[in-house]
């Protein structure tokens, strides 16, 4: 059931004197975009009558087929806290159609969508809780982004060590302004690094959530002086920044699917195979949930992300899946080598599908793995039969490349430009001369 009807928003906007609307959608590399109109236009966009051209968003459509169109979500209307109190600014998500009426195909939410009718029509819904790691750093004096700080808290430290502790703060007050529930909140790791947990939601909700919360951020962090970055790993030598997917499937009454006090480890055959369906696809669907050049500095062994393909039923974090500890109505897997770059349509979607293949298929789940994977020889890792993710974009691309069931859940549009503009970032990136090379060569050699 809708949470507005479109004589309530009219209302509301009236009321709360409202001036501009901004439509909001995301392209395929989980860039937001948007299109402002004002209050007057309000009636046109809730008609879904608001055009904008498609040709000038990469990854959509030519310029010969450019006029597209943006549906309203009613459900996600939101006045921004953070924007001034006469003459607010509202917006909406939106989902983006043909002139003819139909899904655009290139949509990223409509991915989801997708998938997420997929699981209904099995009669499951995809229950979400994401972890978004951040940074925040100073700017110059033109106000462009640094990688500069002058604080060196760590894990879970507080204020005045934590010198941000206002900002993250900040943050979350403005998010709860705007309806969200916010589990928890912390400083991670690295210096100026951040952590905040939204509680669980269904999964078109949550990557609408992650996409309003980046934006929050980053604007928020402005208005103290600092840039906010989702960037997977800003600096060498740190920990890069995550985004850890809680995942489990509910029926139609909410109960939790993935739970059974029977199972030894309390888990059902559904949550099984669910998780050998990820692993599965993994290398696969790589691409997607770790999506830069820079995702796969952080994916390297030293620095609490995950690299080898298995899974823990236990607290362990060197698996690429752990079963945090709580059981029951609780019970959830999480997925941990996600970064905070990825676009969360494309990368729910995946993960979705993944886990739906497994049941579909009743695919086994390699045998559990216990202990710190990191420390373990090569040898012994081949014994156990793990093996590891993608090391680089270019071998992500390559696991990407030519993949049917990948093409299936992103759509022949999203799948073809997706993986043209990756070719595309890998070809460039292997073109560069690093400073590291310069440092390292040019006197020796």
């Amino acid at each position: 059931m809708s949470k507005y009807s479109k004589d309530d928003i009219i209302r509301i906007v009236e009321e709360e004197d409202v001036e501009f609307i901004r439509l909001q959608f995301t392209d395929i590399f989980g860039q937001l975009k948007n299109v402002a109109v004002t209050s007057s236009q309000l009636e046109k966009a809730l008609d879904n009558k608001c055009m904008f051209d498609g040709s000038a968003i990469e990854g959509f459509v030519r310029i010969d087929e450019s006029d597209m169109y943006l549906y309203p979500d009613l459900d996600t209307f939101e006045i921004f806290p953070w924007r001034p109190q006469q003459g607010k600014v509202a917006r909406f998500i939106c989902d983006v159609y043909n002139p003819d009426g139909t899904p655009f195909s290139g949509d990223p939410r409509n991915v989801l969508k997708r998938a997420v009718k997929k699981a209904a029509d099995m009669g499951y819904t995809f229950q979400v809780g994401p972890e978004c790691e951040f940074f925040l750093f100073h700017t110059d004096e033109e106000g462009r982004p640094t990688t500069n700080t002058h604080e060196m808290a760590g894990y879970f430290d507080v204020s005045p060590i934590d010198l941000a502790e206002n900002v993250r703060r900040d943050i979350v007050l403005n998010l709860e302004d705007m309806g969200f529930q916010v589990e928890a909140s912390h400083h991670e790791i690295a210096p100026a690094q951040h952590e905040i947990d939204f509680q669980y939601s269904e999964a078109l909700k949550a990557a609408d959530n992650i996409m309003t919360f980046k934006m929050a951020a980053k604007t928020i962090a402005k208005r103290h002086g600092l840039h906010a970055t989702f960037m997977p790993k800003p600096k060498e030598g740190v920990n890069g920044s995550g985004m850890h997917i809680n995942m489990s499937l509910s029926d139609e009454n909410g109960r939790n699917l993935f739970a059974d006090e029977n199972d030894p480890k309390a888990l059902s055959k559904l949550a099984y195979q669910f998780m050998a369906g990820i692993l599965h696809h993994m290398k696969s669907m790589t691409i997607l949930t770790n999506p830069l050049v820079n995702s796969y500095k952080r994916l390297i062994p030293g620095y609490d992300a995950p690299i080898y393909i298995a899974w823990s039923s236990t607290s362990n974090r060197s698996s690429l899946i752990r079963i945090p500890s709580p059981r029951g109505e609780h019970t959830r897997i999480e997925l941990r080598c996600p970064d905070s770059a990825m676009n969360p349509y494309l990368a729910l979607a995946a993960c979705l599908c993944a886990g739906l293949d497994g049941i579909e298929h009743e695919m086994e789940l390699p045998t559990c793995v216990e202990g710190n994977l990191f420390s373990m020889e090569p040898e012994e890792l081949k014994r156990r039969s793990v093996e590891r993710i993608p090391e680089t974009l270019g071998d992500a691309i390559e696991a990407f490349d030519g993949n049917s069931f990948m093409k299936e859940v992103l759509g022949e549009h999203v799948y073809k430009k997706y993986l043209k503009a990756k070719k595309k970032e890998w070809r460039d990136f292997r073109a560069q001369v690093t400073d590291w090379e310069v440092s390292e060569y040019l006197y020796k050699y």
